[in-house]
Order: C-alpha cells, then sequence, then structure tokens
C-alpha cells in the first residue's frame, strides 16, 4: 500500500549513508522512526532487527506473516518478535511492498544457486557477521543471524508455492519508513549482489535516517 510520510530530512536526528556492500548497525529508540531510502533505485535492503535490551527477542517471519495473513510487508505492517511482540510498526512505504521470504545471500547460496566461481563473492551474510564481529557492544554472536526482510526486494510467489527473483519494483527515491515500538537494534546489509535481478546488477547506496518522537 502506497502510503507517503510527512516527516521532513531536515528534521531527522540522525543520517548515514550506507555504501553498497556495507552494514549498518545502529539502536533505534521506542518512538522513534527509521527511513530507509532507496537513493538510485532497485536496490535491495537485507535486514535484521533486535530488542536492544534483549537481543534473545528478535525480528520473526513466521509470526509476522501468520498475523498480518500476508507475505509481503508495507504500510500499516506490525513486525512482530518470536516472543509476539510489535518491534516497529510501517508507518510509510512508498515502494509498495517487501519481501521476507526469499532470504539472504550468502556465500553458499551463491555456490548452489550460480556456480562454485561465484562462492567467494561477497554476500549479505558476510556483512551481518562482520558487524557482529565489530560491535560486541550488542552481544550478538552468528547464531543470532536469523529470519531477515528484503526491503525493495522483489520475490513473487509462483501458483506452485515456488519463489523466484524478479526486477525491482522500487524507484530512485523510494522508501519505507517504521516506528520503532521498543528499542530495537537495527542490523542491516546493503546488499552487493550481482548475480540477480534484485538490485538490477548494479548495488547502490542507501540512506538511514532517523526522527525523534516529536518530529
Amino acid at each position: 500500500m502506497i502510503t507517503e510520510s510527512p516527516l521532513q530530512a531536515e528534521h531527522a536526528v540522525r543520517r548515514d549513508i550506507v555504501p553498497a556492500g556495507d552494514y549498518y548497525m545502529k539502536v533505534v529508540k521506542a518512538g522513534q522512526t527509521l527511513r530507509i531510502l532507496d537513493l538510485e533505485g532497485n536496490q535491495a535492503a537485507d535486514t535484521l532487527f533486535y530488542n536492544a535490551n534483549d537481543p534473545s527477542e528478535r525480528y520473526s517471519a513466521m509470526d509476522t506473516i501468520r498475523e498480518q495473513g500476508n507475505v509481503y510487508l508495507t504500510a500499516g505492517t506490525k513486525l512482530l518478535s518470536n516472543d509476539g511482540n510489535t518491534l516497529l510498526e510501517i508507518t510509510a512505504d512508498t515502494c509498495g511492498r517487501h519481501d521476507t521470504l526469499g532470504g539472504a545471500c550468502a556465500t553458499e547460496s551463491n555456490t548452489v544457486r550460480y556456480s562454485l566461481e561465484k562462492k567467494c563473492m561477497h554476500a549479505c551474510r558476510d556483512s551481518w557477521l562482520l558487524a557482529v564481529a565489530e560491535n560486541p557492544q550488542y552481544g550478538l554472536s552468528k547464531r543470532d543471524i536469523t529470519h531477515n526482510i528484503n526491503f525493495f526486494m522483489n520475490v513473487p510467489v509462483t501458483k506452485e508455492g515456488g519463489l523466484t527473483f524478479e526486477d525491482g519494483i522500487s524507484g530512485a527515491g523510494k522508501y519505507v519508513e517504521m516506528k520503532a515500538a521498543m528499542d530495537v537494534i537495527v542490523l542491516l546489509s546493503n546488499c552487493p549482489q550481482l548475480n540477480n535481478p534484485c538490485n538490477a546488477y548494479n548495488p547502490t547506496p542507501v540512506e538511514m535516517i532517523v526522527w525523534d518522537d516529536a518530529k
């Protein structure tokens, strides 16, 4: 569902550019709103969320899909944790829908999907592993890498129940916004994938923008 945001970037309390292939790992406080901005279009932003006060509570694709009765995420979707609590709610979305089934690229999946020579290509799981290694203050490890959301990614479900990777439906300047219901660790990999059309075979930067509740 296309829903515009009234928030203005000049009122933000934090703005960060995340280059393609890099990660973003920061806490968004309860009441704050996070915007993920697709700067050049068709970029995929593979994202994990955790309760900042108890990281064993984290985003659950299964609970989110079950409770909303839809495999796609958009404005109005509550992103639920494995404890059934709301981590964030999508409050604005100019892309239309986002994937939470396709998972994240890894060296192993690059090998299986594409070829052995693709194994050593950088992947989102590598970015997450680097993030948790470089940020021990959050108390996460590789065992905490679980279900993720692929913001801006187009993964249609076939009639047979399979998944396909198609050209992205996002464009330059499209965004998704989420309001945090609790203090949340946001761990994003700005996807470096070159082998499928999730980012038009041309990974590009995204911008992360945060507003306080009063703005």
